[in-house]
């Protein structure tokens, strides 16, 4: 056994932490990227179409639930950049894409992705006692 607990041999992407921390962010990007689609595409056409009623309780509520899970999303996507090493353009437009509609789900299927990928080559880390 390793010092983490995996089998000696085993990649990391058996570790649970680096595992938590991806579902974590997986979760993120899509509770994020449905509060803006209910936001940009719900709520703000109650709160500016006439025929709607022209409410502006929905854009309030949505809009401030939004943006405390946008911070969430933007704290993990840092803790993801800097435990994976990120390039500063990479950490920006993912950051970024949390504020364009559907551009959330892109970004998140190509980070899960490109980790998996990358848990993938990485070589095993083996512990001699």
């Amino acid at each position: 056994m390793s010092t983490n607990g995996a089998p000696v041999g085993a990649s990391s992407a058996s570790n649970p932490s680096n595992s938590k921390l991806l579902t974590a962010y997986k979760v993120m990007s899509y509770v994020t990227g449905v509060g803006l689609i209910v936001l940009v595409f719900i709520a703000v056409p109650i709160k500016y179409v006439p025929a709607l009623g022209q409410k502006e309780g929905p854009v309030a509520i949505v809009g401030a639930l939004h943006g405390y899970l946008y911070m969430i999303y933007v704290v993990l996507t840092l803790v993801l950049a800097y435990t994976r090493k990120w390039k500063l353009l990479k950490v920006i437009l993912v950051v970024a894409a949390g504020t364009i509609p559907l551009a959330v789900f892109f970004a998140e299927r190509r980070v899960i992705r490109d980790e998996v990928a990358r848990e993938a080559e990485a070589p095993a880390h083996v512990t001699t006692g």
